[in-house]
């Protein structure tokens, strides 16, 4: 069996499955709102913020951008998530990556509170993952998640490879499937003899960043591949860590780039924002 997960259709019917609980909220007099910052010009951001934007649109989520210039200072930008985080009004806060070159992002991501980091990088949210606690798990690897128990893939018992180390997606994805049960490996740039390691794999994430690093014969044939990875060709196409043509003739299940993990990560963030609205409302 070859089949190519639609990552658009699963993540329309997670936010389908959000509304009613957006419904009880809004009943109960509160409306999920997220605030967008946006740091320069970035024609990518940009992009991925309007998806954001429309996603909240299309789920009942209340959204805010606030777009600072490239040259905004440091300081600026931290008073600013101040006062989102004061703001009661506001759920989940989300400073669009990557900023300018002259900020450093390690501080910005602390100054979130965490119980409204939706991006789920705040050490408080991924120290709550490693210790197995619930609190906002990083969008992307949630998404993996979810396309995976959408499709019914066991995980327990079986091996899971990640090529790819980052705090962003390899670490807490990892991290997530070691919950799971699955035996988990990461691999990364200093990996030695990587195909022999990832043709073991019953399940393949892709997460690095390198344009088609994945081929057939790095494949065990028959195993889930998800792929992570968004890369621009000099054609100005895009192409995912896996090269997709040769590889999805062996995978048993592949998700496609674009309409594969990226709708999910969104589909994430908006079901992220609703959970922090809920627990607001506890608290209360």
């Amino acid at each position: 069996m070859h089949k190519i997960i639609d990552g658009k259709a699963i993540a329309a019917a997670l936010r389908a499955s959000l509304k009613p609980e957006v419904a009880a909220l809004a009943a109960r007099g509160v409306r999920p709102g997220l605030a967008v910052i946006l740091a320069g010009d970035d024609p990518a951001s940009r992009v991925y913020v309007r998806n954001k934007v429309r996603a909240c649109e299309d789920t009942g989520v209340r959204s805010e951008l606030h777009a600072l210039p490239g040259d905004v200072a440091e300081g600026v930008l931290l008073d600013r998530i101040a006062e989102l985080n004061r703001d009661r009004t506001v759920h989940g806060v989300l400073v669009q990556l990557p900023l300018p070159a002259h900020i450093a992002v390690e501080r910005v991501l602390a100054a979130l509170a965490p119980e409204k980091d939706v991006d789920g990088f705040h050490h408080e949210n991924l120290g709550a993952l490693l210790a197995g606690r619930p609190g906002l798990v990083p969008c992307t690897p949630a998404g993996v998640m979810h396309i995976l128990e959408h499709e019914g893939v066991r995980l327990a018992g079986r091996h899971a490879v990640v090529v790819g180390r980052s705090n962003i997606v390899g670490k807490p994805l990892a991290l997530l499937l070691l919950q799971n049960d699955a035996t988990v490996t990461i691999c990364h740039s200093k990996t030695a003899q990587l195909a022999e390691i990832t043709r073991q794999a019953n399940v393949l994430v892709a997460a690095v960043g390198r344009a088609n690093l994945i081929g057939p014969e790095m494949v065990k044939p028959g195993a889930c591949v998800i792929d992570v990875g968004i890369n621009r060709l000099p054609d100005g196409s895009l192409a995912g860590d896996v090269d997709f043509g040769r590889v999805k003739d062996v995978a048993g299940r592949i998700t496609p780039v674009p309409g594969g993990v990226g709708p999910m990560t969104v589909a994430m963030l908006i079901a992220n924002t609703v959970r922090a609205a809920t627990r607001a409302l506890e608290r209360t």
